[in-house]
């Protein structure tokens, strides 16, 4: 059976677990709003559809920005190899639906690592949130 073949095959079999939704967006600049002074992000998306979260081990660490200690988990989010290039570090990501973690929908993560191999069955991410 030929390479090609069989990662096909792996590819159809993870995705079949990517029964999550996320939205993963590049800020392009932004802009004040000059009645209130609030500075607002202008995104693009990059890719919206199907996903998985895991957690690889677990791990958080804790970073004191300013005054605020803020406790930073970390995650591992898979993507569906072929319509997911594009993701890069710095991307935000946003879980819009979750079947079986409920808890996960409405989440906000930074993309904050880049995996690649040649034969992979997913594109795999770690991601990042803080939390207070």
């Amino acid at each position: 059976m030929s390479v090609d073949i069989l990662l096909a095959s792996g590819r159809r079999a993870i995705e079949r677990l990517m029964v999550d939704e996320c939205v993963i967006e590049a800020v392009t600049g932004s802009t004040t709003d000059l009645e209130t002074g609030e500075v607002v992000d202008t995104v693009s998306e990059v890719y919206s559809g199907k996903c998985r979260v895991q957690q690889a081990a677990p791990s958080a660490s804790d970073q004191r920005v300013g005054e605020a200690d803020l406790l930073m988990l970390t995650r591992v989010l898979q993507l569906p190899v072929l319509a997911s290039a594009g993701v890069r570090a710095g991307h935000r990501v946003r879980i819009t639906a979750c079947q079986h973690d409920p808890d996960l929908v409405g989440r906000r993560f930074v993309v904050r690592a880049e995996f690649a191999k040649s034969h992979a069955t997913s594109r795999r991410v770690g991601i990042e949130e803080a939390t207070s």
